[in-house]
């Protein structure tokens, strides 16, 4: 599709995993991101969002 990248390829222009890419759909995270099917697709224009990570203490719930 023209003017559409795959996961894949944001994960590769973006440095980050493809799993990552496919949650950041997921949560409506990336805008115009679309899912076909089982693909996602992504616009070639669209910005990589910013990853908030939180880390779990030993021994906390």
């Amino acid at each position: 599709m023209n003017g559409y990248i795959t996961a894949q390829e944001a994960a590769d222009k973006w440095g980050i995993t493809v799993r990552q890419v496919q949650s950041l759909c997921k949560q409506d995270r990336i805008k115009g991101a679309v899912k076909l099917s089982r693909i996602w697709i992504i616009p070639e224009d669209a910005e990589k969002p910013t990853i908030t990570r939180t880390r779990k203490m030993p021994g906390t719930k």
